[in-house]
C-alpha cells in the first residue's frame, strides 16, 4: 500500500518516498532483491513530510543521503517534535506502532526543491513542480514523461477507482485542483501514485480524482453545515465510502486495503475543517 521508487544514477542510488521507520527494513530487503544496497540511496526525494512517505527519511541520513524536500517541510525535518506531536493527536495509541520512531536530520542534508526547479543528480535531470491541496508541503517530480506524485493524484489499490486522501490539516479543494491542472498539463505518458503504483491513462485518472473529491466534499458539506460530530459521520461515511467501491466492483479484500491506505475518519475530520476554514475565510 506504500510505494518507494528506486532510480539509478552516475552518484548513487536515487529513492522516491521512504515510506515509514516501521516498514524500513522491508524496504531494505526490497532493495537488496534488485541487486543493491540500501546504503548507496544517496538522495532521497520526499513528495511531503506525512509519516507514509518520510517517516524514515532520517535512516538515510544517518548515512549521509542527501534530503530534498519542500521548503515548508524542511524545517520539519530538521526538528520533527512538533509534527511528531500533532500527528500523535491524531493517531494517539496506534502512533508508534504505525510510525516507528521520527529522529532530527542533520540541516545540511536536507535540501530544499521549489516550483520549477530543474535539478540533475548523476546525470538524469529531473522537475520539481508544487503541487498543495493534500498537504501545503506538497511536490510532484517530473523524470521526462513520467511523474512521481506523492498523494496528488490520489489513491487508487490494483487498478480500482482513484480516491482522494484528505487528512487535516492542509486541505484545499481549489489548491488541489489547480495542482490536478498543473499535472495534466505536463502530459506525462505515466504518474506514479505513492498510494499504490504506476498509472497509464494519467488524464482520465486525473478527472475521476477531481469527480470525486468534489463527490465527498459535497458529501460531508450539509454535515458541517448542521453542525454534526466528526464521531457521528465517520460510520456514515465511511459505509457511503465502501458502497462507492463496491459499486465499481472493488472486491472486498481491496476495499480493506483502501481503507488502511486512506483512513475514513481521517477524511471526515479534513473536509470538515476544509469547510470551516471556508466558511471563516481562510480559504
Amino acid at each position: 500500500m506504500i510505494a518507494n521508487y528506486l532510480i539509478e544514477s552516475a552518484d548513487g542510488l536515487i529513492l522516491i518516498e521512504t515510506g515509514p521507520e516501521t516498514t524500513f527494513t522491508h524496504l531494505q530487503a526490497a532493495i537488496e532483491r534488485e541487486g543493491f544496497d540500501w546504503r548507496d540511496v544517496k538522495h532521497v526525494l520526499l513528495t511531503h513530510i506525512h509519516f507514509d512517505h518520510a517517516g524514515a527519511a532520517w535512516k538515510f541520513a544517518q548515512n549521509n543521503a542527501k534530503i530534498y524536500v519542500n521548503p515548508v517541510g524542511l524545517p520539519h525535518l530538521n526538528n520533527p517534535e512538533k509534527l511528531w506531536n500533532s500527528a500523535k493527536r491524531i493517531y494517539k495509541d496506534d502512533m508508534e506502532p504505525l510510525w516507528g520512531k521520527m529522529e532530527p536530520i542533520d540541516i545540511n542534508l536536507l535540501v530544499p526543491l521549489n516550483d520549477g526547479e530543474d535539478k540533475v543528480i548523476g546525470g538524469i535531470k529531473f522537475t520539481t513542480w508544487y503541487t498543495p491541496g493534500h498537504a501545503i508541503h506538497h511536490n510532484a517530480y517530473q523524470f521526462g514523461s513520467v511523474v512521481f506524485t506523492g498523494d496528488a493524484a490520489g489513491v487508487r489499490i490494483n487498478n480500482g477507482p482513484v480516491v482522494p486522501p484528505c487528512p487535516p490539516p492542509d486541505i484545499n479543494l481549489e489548491e488541489w485542483k489547480k495542482s490536478i491542472e498543473k499535472i495534466k498539463n505536463l502530459n506525462p505518458e505515466l504518474l506514479y501514485l505513492a498510494h499504490f503504483g504506476p498509472v497509464d491513462l494519467p488524464t482520465k485518472h486525473l478527472s475521476n480524482l477531481e469527480n470525486m473529491l468534489d463527490d465527498w466534499a459535497a458529501w460531508i458539506k450539509p454535515y458541517y453545515e448542521s453542525h454534526t460530530p466528526a464521531e457521528e459521520i465517520t460510520p456514515k461515511f465511511v459505509e457511503y465510502t465502501r458502497n462507492q467501491l463496491r459499486e465499481m466492483d472493488v472486491p472486498e479484500p481491496d476495499i480493506v486495503k483502501y481503507e488502511k491506505a486512506n483512513p475514513t475518519y481521517m477524511s471526515v475530520t479534513g473536509l470538515l475543517r476544509y469547510w470551516k476554514l471556508k466558511e471563516e475565510g481562510r480559504i
